[in-house]
């Protein structure tokens, strides 16, 4: 492969401390056209996040020197942006939920198959590429005091600007396409996230309490409400 190809290589940053995963990771996402880096701890992985300008963040829970989770939430501070995919043997609902809570974008548990680990990151890229895209002919929704620039993607309530993670935009978005509708967290978790979660699981709730956070500012009143045993509208009081 030429320098001039090796450029355009979408670059990965795997934090993990198993040689073996390591390796088979390596090799399958390598033969794939993947430029891939690797760090063995936690403090190295944030150092190289911070120093290097990754595509996606592969990121183990079990770390020596600083935890997957803490990487997690120190790199979120830093770097929003960046799509991070949990890789974890902790596979229990809690443990998807603290690690989304964090600010994973997805969580893949081990043992997994290579393919699946490819689609996800795939998914993962479109998505990051989908939010960075130039802007274009715009798409705007607005719903009261709030309003949201799909193509510029930026929102904002009573004329302030807010801040959104790119999953907490997803699911905004989804709000605002669909005003007035109450939407099922089956819906929320296959339209904002794309995984076939366990339904019982409550990172929809995790989430839709975030961006009620951020949207509800002195002052305004709540636009997300909550439809007992149904899921959630975004609608104005009554």
């Amino acid at each position: 492969m030429t320098p001039q190809n090796q450029k355009h290589l979408k670059k990965i940053l795997l934090v993990e401390d198993d040689v073996n995963v390591c390796s088979f990771i390596n090799r399958g996402l390598t033969e794939e056209g993947f430029n891939v880096s690797i760090a063995m701890d936690g403090q190295t992985g944030l150092q190289m996040v911070r120093q290097g300008n990754y595509d996606i963040l592969i990121l183990d829970i079990m770390l020596p020197t600083i935890n997957g989770l803490e990487v997690c939430r120190q790199v979120r501070a830093e770097q929003k942006d960046i799509p991070i995919l949990m890789l974890t043997a902790l596979g229990s609902t809690e443990n998807v939920v603290i690690g989304l809570d964090t600010g994973a974008d997805d969580y893949l548990v081990k043992p997994f198959k290579l393919i699946e680990l490819l689609a996800r990151i795939r998914t993962l890229l479109r998505r990051s590429e989908t939010f960075g895209a130039p802007v274009k002919d715009e798409t705007v929704y607005r719903f009261s005091d709030l309003e949201l620039n799909d193509e510029r993607k930026t929102v904002s309530r009573a004329g302030k600007e807010l801040s959104l993670t790119s999953t907490e935009y997803r699911l905004l978005l989804l709000f605002m396409k669909n005003p007035m509708k109450v939407l099922s967290r089956k819906e929320m978790l296959d339209e904002v996230w794309g995984i076939n979660f366990d339904i019982g699981t409550n990172v929809v709730d995790v989430y839709v309490n975030y961006l009620r956070k951020k949207l509800d500012v002195i002052g305004a009143e709540k636009l997300i409400h909550t439809v007992i045993g149904m899921g959630y509208v975004l609608k104005e009081s009554e």
